[in-house]
């Protein structure tokens, strides 16, 4: 027989017995899936950022089908994603709290100084790992954006030399949170009144003022002007505990450097 003709035949032949192998494992280890996975992995955000505490959207609708996950924790989806999910399982959606990122530095350009100019990569982890960045204030933003590279909604840029956010876009999933190596972003409960201090500079309050014109330097005079006690300093650095705030904003009045803001206002 021609051996070219031969080795055709072989080929073919492996190829059939492969194929047989193959749909007959597909049928004997067939492992039903319930369709509503599918479904639910449809209506989600399909941000896979892991706000949910799952491995990726499929991962949670699994979790919500199979194990009775609650089904609003999609945080980009909001509440509008829980009412789907709920939905498709028959369930109450349930209340769910809008999320937004707060970048804790208020640093920019003309207010910070710098150690050094850097020429390296442009990261944030880059920078961080030289001498533990180049700015004066080792607690403030980079201002290299790795969390705008992380952001799968375009809702954070550099701007005027620090992260800023777009709360209109910001979807609360803390992409953003995750990646930065000074971890001045955190994910906050969306509101229209409570105020937040924008700086994380732990250092004496001279030293502060050195670093950065806009820093905490913890005088106090936040915490005194609290009306419900809801506003602690410790190492230098006014802390606001939004379950006492009300809103009322006196400290945001009584900063001397200007470092407390309502977000929702900016």
């Amino acid at each position: 027989m021609n051996p070219i003709l031969l080795a055709i035949i072989v080929v073919t032949v492996i190829g059939l017995i492969g194929a047989v192998i193959l749909v007959a494992a597909s049928i004997f280890m067939y492992v039903p899936v319930d369709e509503r996975v599918e479904q639910i992995t449809a209506v989600l955000a399909g941000a896979n950022c892991g706000a949910c505490g799952c491995a990726g959207c499929a991962d949670y609708a699994k979790s919500v089908v199979e194990d009775g996950n609650d089904v609003n924790k999609c945080i980009p989806g909001g509440a509008a994603c829980a009412a789907k999910v709920a939905e498709i399982m028959g369930v109450e959606a349930g209340s769910s709290v809008p999320m937004k990122a707060v970048v804790a530095c208020s640093g920019t350009c003309d207010k910070a100084g710098k150690k050094y100019e850097f020429q390296g990569i442009q990261s944030c982890q880059a920078v961080k790992g030289l001498y533990g960045g180049d700015g004066l204030c080792k607690f403030g933003c980079l201002g290299y954006g790795d969390c705008t590279r992380a952001c799968a909604f375009d809702a954070i840029h550099i701007v005027d030399g620090i992260a800023h956010v777009d709360r209109a876009k910001c979807t609360g999933c803390g992409a953003c949170a995750a990646i930065c190596p000074n971890h001045v972003i955190s994910i906050v409960p969306e509101h229209k009144r409570k105020p937040v201090v924008l700086c994380q500079n732990k250092d004496k309050g001279a030293d502060t003022r050195k670093a950065c014109t806009a820093g905490c330097i913890g005088c106090m005079k936040c915490a005194k002007a609290c009306p419900k006690e809801a506003i602690t300093v410790e190492n230098f650095l006014a802390h606001i505990d939004q379950d006492k705030c009300v809103g009322c904003q006196l400290c945001v009045k009584e900063c001397p450097v200007g470092v407390i803001h309502v977000p929702a206002n900016e």
